[in-house]
């Protein structure tokens, strides 16, 4: 992902932030503890000590560096028992004087070795498609605070289904969808009229794969031909960078959110076919959301790309009323 030089300070800022303030709690709880367990102080001491002198024994001793390792190992591992023994009896969980972490896998420093971990891969995406913007809006809108109230329990002829029936089991299958994940290649197409909750599913899919550590990127449809379009046709000041168009193929999941509002032409046809192809030969999941029906896609859209949708995706059809019109009733 090519950005800023001060975008990617930023973000390393940040994550100098987030050590700093991990080791100011860390020491005030330390504080905390060797004023009220004076011994843990003594053991803090004692580990560190053996630490020190195995170093020293080593550097002097090499051939016998894989055996006094050991003997380290196992004598801060006793030492370690009895701090968690004290802790607990004094009523303090085990893990009290450990650091948490935003990020476990490479504990808030954004890399694993030289390698960049996914949470600075997903900081950076954020970074260059502005999306700080979802992050806050996923605060309110995700699985745990899907309300299914707005969804009438009265039979739809149309479908021999109730809208909240329907709604229950596409629930189901965006819950399903994220907790195999990893494990089945899948896409999933949301339609139906305006206001019946496809976004809010789309952000609480959005949330449980940022939990997970996978990379997201969340577009409406205007925003991805945007930037397709100063892509191939802006010059080298306005140019998107190649970097940012890559990852609209390589994310863990894509989200297109309104498709069918852009304005089409031949050149979104040409984007969204190759967008859509090139992800499904990478087995990378897409996730749209629409308010086509199956009969206007084909009025919109080239067969190619109705037959790689319909062909390749689970559709999800939502019915209902306007939940946006109920809530300001």
């Amino acid at each position: 992902m090519d950005l800023k030089r001060s975008q990617y300070k930023l973000i390393m800022q940040n994550y100098e932030k987030k050590q700093l303030n991990i080791k100011h709690e860390i020491n005030k709880k330390k504080t905390e503890i060797y004023k009220r367990i004076p011994l843990i102080k003594v053991l803090d001491d004692e580990i560190a000590s053996n630490s020190v002198n195995t170093t020293y024994y080593i550097i002097e001793h090499p051939d016998e560096a894989k055996e006094k390792l050991e003997q380290l190992q196992e004598s801060n591992f006793m030492l370690s028992g009895k701090k968690i023994r004290l802790l607990l009896d004094n009523g303090y969980p085990e893990d009290y004087l450990q650091p948490k972490y935003d990020c476990n896998l490479c504990k808030d420093t954004g890399y694993i070795g030289n390698e960049k971990c996914i949470c600075l891969k997903q900081a950076m995406i954020d970074a260059a498609y502005e999306q700080s913007n979802i992050k806050n809006i996923i605060k309110d809108e995700n699985f745990s605070t899907f309300s299914f109230d707005y969804y009438s329990n009265s039979i739809d002829s149309r479908f021999n289904l109730s809208p909240l029936e329907n709604i229950r089991i596409i629930y189901g299958k965006c819950k399903k969808f994220v907790n195999n994940f990893d494990t089945d290649f899948t896409n999933i197409i949301l339609f139906g009229q305006a206001g019946l909750g496809k976004t809010f599913l789309c952000n609480c899919i959005a949330k449980a794969l940022l939990d997970r550590s996978h990379t997201v990127i969340y577009l409406t449809s205007f925003q991805l031909f945007k930037l397709f379009e100063d892509y191939k046709f802006n010059n080298d000041n306005d140019k998107v960078p190649e970097e940012q168009i890559e990852s609209i193929f390589d994310c863990d999941l894509l989200i297109i959110d309104d498709l069918g509002t852009e304005f089409n032409n031949r050149f979104t046809g040409v984007e969204l076919f190759n967008c859509l192809n090139t992800r499904l030969l990478n087995k990378k999941s897409t996730l749209i959301s629409t308010n086509l029906s199956p009969n206007d896609w084909s009025k919109q859209y080239s067969d190619r790309i109705v037959s790689r949708i319909f062909g390749n995706y689970e559709p999800l059809k939502i019915f209902g009323s306007d939940i946006r019109l109920k809530k300001y009733q």
